[in-house]
Order: structure tokens, then sequence, then C-alpha cells
């Protein structure tokens, strides 16, 4: 598989971030919170044993903690400094460190999108999983920050007749279920919900970026440095196209969620094609009641 990201680089500005923590730009993650709350609480049954996988801050451990619904928790991050100080492993990027059968649930919070490998993580959350047990993970999905994209490209095109990849190839809704499947996941769901947040200009969403430790990690990105030009001739465009009324403008986070079991023999399955008792024809040609 030749590799799209720079995940080296990807950690290195995550933990930059994390040194020079800025308010409220973690958003995103705590809404990937709320709703693995909100998902997790959905489930009626309890978990042995539940890994917190490149969740990258305390949010996901600390709501499977709250939730009641779940004995032991280990946190995974790619790097010391991501734990902070609390209790957990330490692995390499796209790598789940436990045996197989050994783990009940596993969550994975805004990290799937900057693997090279998401197949092969997923595989290796299917291994780790004992029967029945559960995956829920969350990952930007196609259409993140498609407004910077337009705007990056419009201006870089303008200015110099070219333009080089700035944003992530991210994974749709669909691909994502197929995804599931691929793994061995049985009852695969993936969904999508999206956040639109709203910024004054350009800069403003760049510097919310920065604060994230999400901005551009391709290996494919130019080496040349993006100048004020650029930025500044981009800002225009994204204002022309993407602004509201009030002359902010719009910029777009779908976050994907996938969900799957460990298959199990107790677990729901589609019947055989023909296994119906009675046939669609002989249901629509009955006579209705009323």
């Amino acid at each position: 598989m030749q590799p799209l990201i720079d995940t080296a680089l990807w950690l290195t500005r995550k933990r930059r971030a994390l040194a020079r923590p800025v308010e409220g730009a973690d958003f995103l993650m705590r809404r990937a919170a709320e709703d693995l709350a909100d998902r997790l609480g959905a489930v009626e049954r309890r978990f042995g044993k539940a890994a917190a996988l490149f969740c990258q801050t305390s949010a996901a451990a600390q709501v499977l903690a709250d939730s009641g619904k779940v004995g032991e928790i280990l946190r995974v991050e790619m790097d010391e400094a991501l734990l902070a100080g609390n209790p957990g492993l330490v692995a390499p990027p796209e790598t789940v460190p436990f045996e197989e059968n050994s783990l009940d649930l596993v969550v994975c919070l805004l990290s799937l999108h900057a693997m090279n490998d998401i197949p092969g993580v997923l595989a290796q959350i299917r291994r780790a999983l004992r029967p029945d047990g559960l995956f829920l993970g969350a990952l930007a999905g196609a259409g993140t920050l498609a407004e910077l994209r337009e705007s990056m490209l419009a201006a870089e095109t303008e200015l110099y007749g070219g333009a080089s990849p700035r944003i992530l190839p991210f994974t749709d809704v669909r691909d994502a279920g197929a995804l599931l499947q691929r793994a061995g996941l049985a009852l695969p769901v993936a969904d999508v919900e999206t956040v639109a947040v709203r910024y004054d200009t350009l800069f403003d969403l760049a510097a919310d970026l920065r604060a994230m430790g999400e901005t551009n990690a391709l290996l494919a990105r130019s080496r040349r440095p993006a100048g004020r030009r650029l930025f500044a001739r981009a800002a225009e465009i994204y204002a022309e196209r993407f602004s509201d009324p009030d002359g902010r403008i719009r910029a777009s986070f779908p976050i994907v969620w996938m969900s799957g079991w460990a298959p199990d023999a107790s677990q729901q399955k589609p019947l055989k094609p023909g296994s119906a008792k009675v046939s669609l024809k002989t249901i629509l040609e009955s006579p209705s009641k009323g």
C-alpha cells in the first residue's frame, strides 16, 4: 500500500498543539466524546475490559468511566506526551497492542483518518475483540474542510498555474461501512454527522487547525512555503463563495461514526434469501382493511 499520510509529522503536530493549548480549539473532540456517550448509552450491556485507542486526550476514557458500563479501561496513545502523565500504553501508529480475544470494547476517536492502513487497523481491532465485543469509532469524513480545499485550490491555480494537495483524502460513509465488513465485524453500521462552524476569516480557521494539530501532513505536500499572498487570495475566495449574510465564513466537519461487533453465535443474523414464510407479492396483492 502506497502511504499518503506522513504519520510522524501528524504526531509531531499533535505534540506541538498539546504543548501550546488554545482554549476552545478542542471543540471537535468534545463533540465526539458527547456523541460517544450517547451511543454507548444506547447499548444495553456491560463491558469487562475496554481500550480507548489513539483518542489523543482523556475525553473518551472519561466517557467510558462515567458510563458505569465498563470494568477496566486502558488508554493507548502514539506518544507519552498524549497521555499527559496519566496511566496508559504507548504503541506505534497503526498498531493495536492487545492479545487476540482480550477486549470487550474498543473506542477510537478522530485519529483513523490520519492512518495509511485503515483496513489493517480495523482488522487488528477485530482480532483483539472477544466474541460479541464492540467497536465504536469516529473519524473525519468526506467533505471535511471542503470549503477550504476549494478556496486553496482556486487561489493556488490562479497564482501559480497549478496546485499541490493540502487537505487529506477523507473516507465517505459508504466506504466506512464496507471497511467494517472487510475487517470481519458483524452488524456493521456507519453514519455521518456534520458539524458546521463559523469563523470571521480563513485565518481564524487556520489557527484552530494548528491548535488541533490538523494541518497538512500529506506526504505529497509541496515543500515550498506557502506565502502570505496565497492565503490572502484564498481568504478572499473563501469569503466570496462560502460566507453567510453577516460576512462570516462556514467550515464543514463531517464526522463519520462506525460501529461493529466481533462475530458471535448469539447475534441476530439476516434471513437467507427465499426463507420468508410469506412472499412480498402476496402482501402487496392482499386487500387492505380500513
